[in-house]
């Protein structure tokens, strides 16, 4: 890695011309500015990460929080891909990354401490529950720039998976296949849960469903077991349904294995869904209808405000950003001969 003194050489010019250059100082032309910085390029030369904070302040790095609702149940295709893609445009942008966790060696201490003493520019929050939306208020009180993931609070920016617009759609598919006994097993109890059944019920009366209170199922995220259990309660009704909605397609495996252990076949003899569009529920066979939540625009749109955020903290508003999904029709959904 070339250093300032053998640009300076390369150049003919002193190294504090160097970096005056290199840091746009206006009492350097703009040809021999122009004519440094190119040279710097040409040799690759990189500026201290430690120099660059004792002259700005700023680590430009974002700390990553995820909480321990979200890390039992890692890794989860969807909030790595996520974390992968605020990664790779957080680095285009000039930022890297740190986990935020709860402690330094064995001293116990806050998110937030940690946030601070690391010196996070800005930090990323993933939210799993309920008890994790209260971690954002702490960090917000900080100063440092938020940006949270399907979850928010005053002062701070977010960013969605539009959920009515998902369980909207896929609601509808499956009531356009001729299916008005639908159930639907849902996750634990969260914001993005309450928006999923709100939606769902709602479409469902759209269309003159009446939905039986034993439709409507709690269930687990991310926990083929429990679904296990509920798909077999389900199909014990009196009148169970014809189509069932699971929470995720991980938790959906469960369903998928009490449907066959019963020996009935999809989507001749039972239809069902999901939510997340994961990489292995298109391995499935029948391919599983889901929706697919679009974690790569969500990670890249998260990194790209945040770095406004960061950057303009004069006149950055914090908003919440929608991102749609996108249906997967696949093959587990049939038609009712009505």
């Amino acid at each position: 890695m070339a250093t300032i003194r053998q640009i300076a050489e390369r150049c003919e010019v002193s190294t504090s011309t160097v970096s005056k250059a290199l840091n746009g100082a206006k009492d350097v032309s703009r040809d021999t500015m122009k004519r440094i910085r190119q040279v710097a390029q040409e040799m690759g030369y990189m500026p201290s990460a430690a120099a660059r904070t004792m002259k700005t302040g700023r680590s430009y790095c974002f700390g990553v929080l995820m909480p321990d609702s979200l890390s039992r149940t890692m890794p989860h295709e969807f909030f790595t891909q996520i974390i992968v893609s605020f990664g790779a445009r957080a680095s285009e942008l000039g930022y890297d990354l740190t986990s935020v966790n709860d402690h330094i060696g064995k001293r116990k201490i806050t998110l937030a401490e940690h946030a601070c003493y690391r010196n996070c520019d800005g930090v990323l929050i993933l939210a799993g529950s309920n008890e994790d939306n209260l971690i954002v208020p702490e960090m917000v009180d900080t100063g440092i720039p938020v940006m949270c993931i399907d979850c928010g609070a005053a002062g701070c920016g977010s960013v969605y998976s539009d959920n009515r617009q998902g369980m909207r759609e896929l609601t509808r598919h499956i009531i356009g296949f001729g299916h008005r006994k639908i159930a639907f097993i849902h996750g634990h109890d969260t914001p993005v849960t309450r928006t999923r059944i709100e939606t769902f019920l709602a479409t469902c009366a759209a269309a003159g469903i009446e939905m039986p209170k034993e439709y409507l199922a709690a269930g687990l995220y991310h926990d083929p077991k429990m679904s296990e259990k509920i798909t077999r309660q389900l199909l014990a009704l009196p009148d169970p349904p014809t189509c069932i909605i699971y929470p995720d397609d991980l938790s959906c495996i469960g369903g998928m294995n009490e449907l066959e252990r019963q020996g009935l076949s999809i989507p001749k003899d039972i239809s069902i869904a999901a939510y997340d569009g994961l990489i292995f529920s298109q391995a499935f066979h029948p391919k599983l209808t889901t929706i697919k939540q679009n974690a790569d625009a969500i990670g890249r749109c998260a990194a790209e405000e945040l770095v406004r955020a960061v950057e303009d903290r004069e006149n950055y508003d914090y908003r919440q950003i929608m991102i749609p999904g996108i249906l997967l029709t696949g093959e587990t959904v049939g038609i009712i001969q009505v």
